[in-house]
């Protein structure tokens, strides 16, 4: 580990930045929720990721997403991989501008220590996490259900199910609209949710 990335995550909790620095996350979905989790996860030192996604930035992603106005147009995954090589130049981010389906989804994130499923698609959704779980078994799977509208934070809650965890309101439908706030929420709590996966049950910081 150079000195630069040392003193880049000097204010971690002791102790942590090593371990997230040998971990791999994988996320299908450069959206709202996965652009953001890509985000906060480098900004905690994550050494590598594996990112997945089809589409390109648009003008109506800048409302919640890591992207700018300079990269509408771009596919999102290399707008992304630029954006989080900002953050930490010594970062690893593998990316695959294509759609994931039932055939790759497994082989294109096996490496992964933890998934993230950060698609919209209903359909999409139920695909990514039955291959994961039944393809990938003891991978840990995080996943986001409700993060539409606004206000009312209260209601978003943290659902762990062994394999599987689930953050958002569980309810709120994307027709409501979607916002910067609530979605940078349940993304944050799902980053928080895999730091403390990875520093695992017996981590204490150094002194």
């Amino acid at each position: 580990m150079t000195d630069e990335k040392t003193n880049a995550f000097r204010d971690n909790p002791p102790g942590l930045t090593v371990l997230l620095n040998n971990s791999s996350i994988g996320i299908t979905g450069a959206g709202g929720i996965g652009s953001n989790v890509a985000a906060i996860l480098t900004r905690a030192g994550v050494g590598s990721l594996v990112i997945a996604d089809f589409d390109s930035v648009e003008l109506n992603n800048l409302n919640r997403q890591f992207y700018f106005a300079d990269q509408i147009g771009y596919p999102k995954v290399e707008a992304l991989k630029r954006n989080l090589i900002l953050i930490n130049p010594d970062a690893e981010v593998k990316i695959h501008n294509r759609l994931i389906d039932s055939e790759n989804a497994c082989s294109i994130f096996a490496d992964c220590d933890v998934l993230v499923e950060a698609v919209d698609s209903e359909k999409t959704k139920i695909m990514l996490l039955e291959s994961w779980l039944e393809g990938l078994p003891g991978k840990p799977v995080f996943s986001c259900s409700g993060i539409a509208g606004f206000g009312r934070t209260d209601l978003i809650r943290v659902d762990r199910r062994e394999n599987l965890t689930i953050v958002g309101d569980q309810e709120s439908d994307l027709s409501l609209g979607t916002l910067s706030s609530r979605v940078a929420i349940v993304a944050a709590m799902m980053a928080n949710e895999i730091i403390e996966l990875l520093a695992g049950p017996d981590f204490t910081c150094d002194t």
